[in-house]
């Protein structure tokens, strides 16, 4: 009981950081989706250019819930797929906290920030400009609208034109209604992933990713797609303790964007989109770690 009760309370304090964030995330949607200004909403539609390369500098912040907001964005195209995708792969969850808590050299974490940073602002760069080479970028137009649809939040009421008061308070009703069945999802996610993190420990993790290289960067990407913290925790233990090398370790923190493919999941109606999505994060992660593996950098 007392295990079930320490992963909870976890899973609970995780959950609880990433709500603020959620909440301003849909104040600001819903903002836009309410706004009677066509200049406001042409503003954000033209402004996905440079997503990409602010996505991936958020996303180096230690603070996983960069990765829930892209993502929510995401599912209402106010940003877009290159964007989310950066974010992801910069995202650094626990990686900074454990790496000062280690007293490790400033230096070392950097240059794993940075690249992180780097291959995320690329790799979100080139799948935007490929996407709209192809003309797969979407509409150009904010789909607010259908998440508010999806999710029985009743945006609408009090969005046709009355006094100033109501229509505020429509807005920060919807928000709070999208941030409640959200955190709730993420919550009961989050646990039980805990509890199977926490049941398989960390010394059985370091025995399956050790000794093998090539086997462990594959592995260690797909535990980085678990969306829970414990997941970038074990990464970077494993690699600060000399279990995993520095591949498997950069494919592993690449994957580990937090909660943002949870929440993905969980707002996106388009469930092959969400796996193609998925599956080209854990791609780029592998064949990074694979690249750092073989030619020796980070070591």
């Amino acid at each position: 009981m007392d295990f079930v009760l320490h992963v909870l309370e976890h899973s609970v304090l995780d959950t609880l950081a990433l709500v603020p964030l959620l909440f301003v995330t849909y104040l600001v949607m819903e903002a836009i989706e309410h706004s009677a200004s066509a200049h406001v909403r042409a503003a954000v539609e033209r402004s996905g250019k440079a997503g990409p390369v602010v996505g991936a500098l958020l996303g180096a912040l230690p603070q996983c819930g960069f990765s829930a907001m892209a993502a929510t964005l995401y599912a209402g195209r106010v940003v877009t797929v290159g964007t989310l995708v950066a974010v992801v792969l910069s995202t650094s969850d626990e990686m900074v906290p454990v790496f000062l808590a280690h007293q490790e050299p400033l230096g070392r974490l950097a240059t794993i920030m940075g690249v992180k940073i780097a291959i995320g602002l690329a790799v979100g760069l080139v799948v935007d400009a490929l996407l709209r080479l192809w003309h797969r970028a979407g509409d150009g137009h904010l789909h607010i609208h259908e998440l508010c649809e999806r999710e029985h939040c009743h945006c609408d009421d009090g969005h046709d034109g009355h006094e100033h008061g109501h229509g505020r308070w429509a807005i920060v009703r919807s928000a709070l209604v999208h941030t409640v069945q959200v955190t709730l999802f993420i919550l009961a996610v989050t646990f039980v992933f805990g509890l199977v993190i926490e049941y398989v420990g960390q010394d059985a993790l370091g025995e399956l990713l050790a000794n093998h290289p090539v086997r462990a960067t594959f592995v260690a990407a797909l535990v980085g797609l678990i969306p829970n913290c414990g997941a970038s925790v074990a990464i970077t233990e494993l690699y600060l303790d000399g279990v995993l090398s520095a591949g498997p370790m950069l494919a592993g923190l690449l994957a580990s964007g937090g909660v943002g493919l949870l929440v993905l999941w969980r707002t996106n109606a388009d469930a092959r989109q969400n796996a193609a999505i998925t599956a080209f994060v854990y791609s780029i992660a592998v064949v990074a770690g694979l690249l750092a593996g073989a030619s020796g950098m980070l070591v």
